[in-house]
């Protein structure tokens, strides 16, 4: 037997045992097992490679201790919440709400998360007035800033953040940074060093065993929270960095969707949090009736929901489809990827095939090619539906934004994607409230106007070559 034979023969072998680690042990699903299945096969090398990179399931045994949300009075809330829901006795501000209490009790049961109706809710879509508020806001505090980011860069913007969070640790407040170790694997250390020296925590989630080498590809965490006082928060789609400010040659202009609460819900975001912090750091934060101290602000209903791989359902992706399936008249959706599993599709298609509006915009360029070209194969199903696609012109759409009928919506870190559902962390605001949905709307149709429209035609006129990149990508979608 030649060396050669010896180690094709090898590589054959250990091709056979991963393909049959993932059929039997790992019990994916269907459709991401065939994918892997099909790059062990077509590319046996790298393709093993890329497995242990991106294919490795989590162990929740190992990882995930973080559920306290009973030591934090989250679970005899949603008791008594579902229970005035069953007897009819839960109070609704807004009547043209109450067609969707089953709503409101799917997120209850399925996440947790409490219905709070006295916030205050503004929308920015331009980066320059978000971080312009927060970091206003954050020079106000008093008691304790908490930052979660997907992103932090060591650019102008995280150089104007940190300089903020520097300030405000040697005044006495108490700073907690939470980043993502592989989203922010070029933050600066020195940078780090220089906010820990003033007296703040900062700490990373899943870091490697050795430092800038990161093969954890998925499971990260894609929230963005800021909290500020218990009295404020933040949540959205705008990451810490100077190309969220427009700045970024290729991307030009980013527009994203992003919301400053005021008001009950600021506590539940201060509990994901929390649960957050005390996973990824040794210095656990304890209960304080400090970090609880927002007052009523308004008249938004809110629901605070989250999702990730260490939960047993796709609580943001469920929700998406339930406000999919009330609608009547229209569905708007803005996303940067689209890559629905079946239950999503099948939703958007009837909807659009019983004679609900449904438009969806998307980015005309790609951050990731694959997901670009596979996005392209998914929405050429709903155009032959009915549904309207636009193309958004004005830079880069990163908003990850659902209306529906003017009286519900979603802002938050999930995109439509299996990647969101499945293996990052996320976390979104469903918002109750006709005249913040409205608000959405026009923002939306705003956007069209710098939009061009895909119409069946121009899509079915698409080049071979463009054909083919639909196909590979579209094949490989379930582990994109």
């Amino acid at each position: 037997m030649t060396i050669f034979s010896y180690v094709l023969g090898s590589i054959l072998f250990f091709n056979i045992l991963l393909a049959l680690a993932i059929v039997f042990l790992e019990r994916k699903n269907a459709t991401a097992t065939w994918a892997w299945l099909m790059v062990l096969l077509f590319i046996p090398v790298v393709g093993f490679i890329i497995y242990l990179i991106f294919g490795r399931k989590l162990s929740n045994k190992k990882i995930f201790t973080w559920d306290t949300k009973s030591k934090l009075g989250v679970k005899k809330a949603v008791q008594f919440q579902l229970r005035s829901l069953d007897n009819g006795t839960l109070k609704i501000k807004e009547k043209n709400l109450y067609p969707y209490q089953d709503l409101f009790y799917l997120h209850l049961r399925n996440d947790d998360a409490i219905l709070t109706q006295d916030n205050d809710v503004e929308v920015f879509t331009d980066g320059e007035k978000k971080f312009h508020a927060l970091i206003n806001d954050m020079e106000q505090a008093t008691d304790h800033i908490h930052l979660l980011y997907y992103i932090i860069r060591h650019d102008q913007l995280g150089q104007r953040v940190a300089d903020t969070l520097i300030k405000k640790a040697k005044e006495g407040v108490k700073v907690r940074v939470l980043y993502d170790d592989m989203g922010s694997r070029r933050l600066s250390r020195k940078l780090i060093k220089r906010i820990r020296n003033a007296g703040a925590e900062v700490e990373a989630f899943f870091p490697p065993l050795i430092p800038k080498v990161n093969l954890k590809i998925n499971y990260r965490n894609h929230r963005k929270l800021a909290i500020i006082d218990g009295k404020i928060g933040y949540i959205g789609g705008f990451n810490i960095g100077d190309e969220y400010l427009g700045f970024n040659q290729r991307f030009g202009y980013w527009r994203d969707t992003h919301l400053k609460i005021m008001g009950s819900a600021v506590m539940q975001m201060q509990t994901r949090f929390i649960l957050d912090w005390n996973q990824a750091s040794r210095h656990d934060i304890v209960y304080e009736d400090r970090y609880y101290n927002s007052k009523p602000a308004g008249d938004v209903g809110i629901q605070i929901v989250s999702s990730g791989p260490d939960s047993e359902w796709e609580q943001i992706k469920h929700g998406y489809i339930k406000m999919i399936m009330t609608a009547k008249e229209y569905v708007y959706i803005q996303t940067p990827y689209f890559i629905p599993d079946d239950s999503l599709l099948d939703a958007l298609r009837i909807a659009a095939l019983s004679g609900v509006d449904v438009r969806i915009m998307i980015p005309n360029k790609p951050d990731h090619p694959f997901v670009y070209w596979a996005t392209y194969s998914y929405i050429g199903e709903l155009l032959k539906a009915g549904a309207s696609v636009y193309i958004y012109q004005n830079g880069f759409l990163h908003a990850k934004t659902i209306v529906v009928d003017g009286n519900i919506a979603s802002v938050g870190t999930a995109n439509i994607d299996v990647r969101s559902f499945r293996l990052n962390f996320e976390v979104n605001a469903f918002l109750y409230n006709e005249g913040l949905a409205s608000q959405l709307v026009n923002e939306f149709t705003r956007d069209i106007m710098y939009s061009s429209q895909l119409t069946l035609k121009l899509y079915q006129q698409r080049s071979l070559w463009i054909r083919f990149k639909e196909s590979i990508s579209r094949l490989i979608s379930p582990i994109l």
